[in-house]
């Protein structure tokens, strides 16, 4: 076991071995995605039935980021994180030996709990670091989602070209044990704890409201978004998730706090995440897709898995050097305006790539631009909630929040393929010029809707000096009550 006090002393360390845990499950949201056509082949399925690949994994994910969160609350986040990496660990292990669609989604359904690792994180961050770096810290954290977003298209499409898509999840296992071994050696416990139980019923009304409208969105471009199916789920998903809202109020241990989640800026930041999570997966998906178009399209450029990854390298890069940026402007003077110049550089990259995609060194620029603008919202979303919701509440604030930011991402994702579904060339088949053009504004679209929301944010008024968040502003109690003596929030 680590020395806590020592550890304590070694907060780079800490970040370090974090770090480590989230990319590997930011690596298997996309790395999956240029190995599907393979995968498809490999296992004599369908289009329809290898997109469950994906689907199991965003459902799962989703339910658990909530679920997780609350427990490591209450049980220690280290505690919880490292049971999140086994599960991450078995689930890849489960991936890697299927040899039919069933156990392969079976293991994405494993692989999902990792969703939790985020807020895990969040809360180890805060708990541990000195104040003055918990913001940079956790814009750290956060931009892995982008970084490793766009590492997994590179990496994937090497694996798929030169290797096995199998060995897409055998790394996934290599990094989770690195990880394990690591956290274990290096992070401290958390002496931040609230007591409680868990709060089945609301874990189950959660899981259904998640469940059903995002298997309905995951699925709509094959079944229709006329369908009965869909729209049912979605319907019934979304009544549900009204039910989940009522019975959480009248909880006295809630598995989320509805008071904390109805205070302005958690409200508000939540709302520009779903924005941000829409628009930045809508990218990732339509820019490989585009320049793997042959040539004869007059606008593809014919590229391999490969090299459509290694096109949105630049994007990476820009978000592994604005996070901390980022970071550092919000311990100074909030994270408001590092939202709201991230949605409004984000929206101008996706302007630009709806305009104008058909240039190689164009598409490196924008790439560029887009990663700048995902690493200063991605590090201040988590930031803002930070500021607001006490530190006994910080993992499930933080996992509502990483919640909202893949379902952000499953409906960009979904709306983006189906407008492109849409609009298609004739002779081919493939996706139009035009449509590439369409999805991509969309997707900007709601970047600038981000900006909307991120400037109506209100500002947090520290306590102390230096710019540092007071720890718990305001205060919301397990019950409720607010207790609004360490911090204000101003309009």
């Amino acid at each position: 076991m680590p020395d806590p006090a020592a550890a304590r002393r070694h907060p780079t360390a800490t970040l370090a071995v974090l770090a480590i845990g989230v990319l590997a499950y930011a690596l298997s949201q996309t790395m999956v995605a240029p190995a599907m056509p393979e995968i498809q082949h490999s296992l004599g399925i369908t289009t329809a039935s290898v997109a469950w690949a994906l689907t199991a994994y965003l459902v799962a994910a989703s339910v658990m980021t909530a679920v997780l969160g609350r427990l490591g609350d209450m049980f220690g986040k280290k505690r919880v994180l490292v049971g999140t990496l086994v599960a991450f660990g078995v689930g890849s292990a489960i991936c890697a030996i299927a040899d039919s669609i069933g156990v392969l989604i079976a293991g994405r359904v494993v692989q999902g709990a990792a969703g939790g690792l985020f807020p895990l994180a969040y809360g180890i961050v805060r708990d541990e670091f000195p104040r003055e770096r918990v913001p940079a810290g956790i814009g750290i954290i956060s931009s892995i989602m982008g970084i490793g977003a766009g590492l997994g298209l590179v990496i994937g499409g090497l694996l798929v070209d030169h290797a096995s898509w199998h060995w897409i999840f055998w790394l996934g296992l290599a990094l989770t044990v690195i990880a394990i071994v690591a956290t274990e050696l290096l992070v401290p416990e958390s002496p931040v704890r609230t007591p409680g139980r868990i709060d089945w019923g609301g874990a189950a009304l959660l899981s259904v409201g998640l469940s059903a409208p995002l298997i309905g969105i995951s699925q709509g471009s094959g079944w229709g978004w006329g369908d009965p199916r869909t729209l049912g789920l979605i319907v019934v998903g979304l009544l549900v998730l009204v039910a989940f809202g009522a019975y959480e109020r009248r909880q006295k241990e809630p598995l989320v706090n509805m008071t904390t989640l109805a205070l302005k800026p958690v409200l508000l930041t939540n709302v520009a995440t779903l924005f941000i999570g829409f628009a930045m997966f809508a990218g990732f998906v339509l820019v490989p897709q585009l320049v793997q178009l042959p040539q004869s399209t007059g606008f593809g450029l014919g590229v391999t898995a490969t090299v459509a990854g290694l096109l949105m390298l630049p994007s990476t890069v820009a978000t592994l050097l604005a996070a901390p940026i980022s970071g550092r402007i919000g311990a100074k003077r909030g994270s408001k305006g590092p939202l709201v110049v991230g949605a409004a550089i984000t929206s101008a990259a996706l302007f630009l790539y709806a305009v104008s995609h058909g240039s190689t060194v164009l598409l490196l620029v924008w790439a560029a631009l887009q990663g700048t603008g995902i690493g200063l919202a991605f590090a201040a979303m988590p930031n803002l909630i930070i500021e607001v919701v006490p530190q006994t509440q910080t993992g499930e604030a933080t996992a509502v929040n990483s919640l909202l930011r893949n379902v952000g991402a499953s409906i960009g994702s979904q709306i983006a393929g189906t407008v492109l579904a849409g609009h298609v060339l004739a002779s081919t088949g493939a996706p139009s010029d035009s449509g590439f053009g369409i999805a991509f504004a969309i997707a900007g679209v709601a970047a600038l809707a981000a900006v909307a929301v991120g400037v109506l944010i209100p500002r947090v008024r520290r306590a102390g000096t230096g710019g540092v968040p007071a720890d718990v502003a305001p205060a919301v109690s397990r019950t409720g009550a607010r207790d609004r003596s360490l911090a204000r929030v101003e309009a």
